[in-house]
This record gives C-alpha cells, sequence and structure tokens, in this order.
C-alpha cells in the first residue's frame, strides 16, 4: 500500500483513501459514526478523507478536492461516480474514482431488506464500472469500499446458490471472468479485466472491504 508521506502526490492520495477508510471503518464500528445507508456513508467518509488533504499536502503548488455523485458518461451511458478525488501538482494531475456499496440487515425504513444476490451482483457492478472510468480517461485508478452487518456475506457456510458466482466472501480471488448469471430475474452482463482478491476486515458488528483491481 503508498505511502502518506511518499513524494509522489499520487501514492499520497491512494493512501489518504487507504487511510480515511481505517478510520472511517473504525468509528462506524465503535458506534461514533451511526450509517445506515449508502449515502451517509458517502458523506461521512468524504468528510473524514476532507481532514486528511492538509496533511497530504507537502508543495504550495499541490491541489486536492473531493466530489460526490460526480456525472460521467461511460460506453454513452450515464453514470454518477459516488467520490472522486482529484489532485493537482504543477503540470500532473491525478484523480482517483471511488464506488461504494452498504448493506445493512434493516433497511434504513426499519424493516428487513433482504436482496442480498442483488448486492453481491452489485459489488461487481461497481467494479466494472470502475474498470471502465479508468480505461475511459476519467480516472487513473479506481476503488471499491464496501460495508457490511451480515457474516454469512464474509464467510458463508457454503456456496450452492447461484447468486455466489459474484462471491464476495472474504478470500475470494477472481478475474480477468465475464459473469452472466441473471440475478432478480434480470440479465447480467459483467466484464472484468482485471484480477481482485477480497478481504474483509470486522470493527463492531460490521464487515469493511477495500478493494482495487489490478492488471495481470
Amino acid at each position: 500500500m503508498p505511502s502518506i508521506e511518499s513524494e509522489s502526490f499520487s501514492e499520497r492520495m491512494r493512501a489518504a483513501v487507504n487511510l480515511s477508510w481505517i478510520m472511517f471503518s473504525r468509528k462506524v464500528g465503535n458506534g461514533l459514526v451511526p450509517i445506515n445507508k449508502e449515502a451517509s456513508m458517502q458523506l461521512q467518509y468524504a468528510y473524514v478523507l476532507q481532514q486528511l488533504l492538509p496533511l497530504i499536502t507537502f508543495h504550495e503548488n499541490e491541489n486536492f478536492e473531493i466530489e460526490l455523485e460526480t456525472g460521467v458518461q461511460v460506453n454513452g451511458r450515464s453514470r454518477e461516480i459516488d467520490l472522486l478525488f482529484k489532485g493537482e501538482f504543477g503540470e500532473q494531475k491525478h484523480t482517483i474514482a471511488i464506488e461504494m456499496k452498504c448493506y445493512r440487515t434493516l433497511a434504513a425504513s426499519g424493516g428487513a431488506r433482504g436482496a442480498t444476490d442483488i448486492f453481491m451482483k452489485d459489488v461487481y457492478e461497481d467494479f466494472y464500472l470502475l474498470e471502465q472510468y479508468v480505461l475511459s480517461g476519467i480516472a487513473h485508478e479506481g476503488v471499491s469500499l464496501v460495508m457490511n452487518d451480515l457474516l454469512r456475506l464474509v464467510n458463508p457456510k457454503n456456496k450452492n446458490a447461484k447468486c455466489w458466482d459474484y462471491d464476495i466472501s472474504n478470500g475470494a480471488n477472481f478475474g480477468p471472468v465475464n459473469l452472466t448469471t441473471p440475478i432478480g430475474g434480470k440479465p447480467v452482463n459483467i466484464s472484468l479485466e482485471k484480477a481482485y482478491n477480497l478481504s474483509w476486515v470486522q470493527y463492531g458488528e460490521f464487515w469493511f472491504m477495500e478493494a482495487q483491481g489490478v492488471h495481470v
């Protein structure tokens, strides 16, 4: 993992994404920051990352900014990137796209949520989108941040159901891969060009994962 004190400003940015996720995770896991859905996750994570910006600024002509819900065009379709982290150092520029997913057993309304299969597929959809943002030149790298409070998504007793074609369990390795298993009665076509190795960390009653695809 890049160092928060690296001379490379792009490495500092990536390290700040990681450190912010660790701090966010601990705060949420210890009950200091309530998260009931993805929107609050985005806001609270962005707030933590914002606090780090002065600490990773080492030169007068370095500038960093955070954008939420940035609208972009990818392959002819409109998308919204959950968080876009931009940096400039003189003539150099670096952009990190971040997609977030949050699964709570109880929905924000208080009712049981269900639909874990859709959540699993959506995590893979984020991996695909992040790859597309990089291929399209919108970002230089893409990072997926995921949290949930359901142990069986992290350490399943078995993987018999078809939704496990979209395996997000701890230690899952996959990619490049093309996935077409229908979920929720709807067709799916997700093609990943990078390799992924998923690792979850538990704080309190929540599990947290940071994932980034690598070329093989």
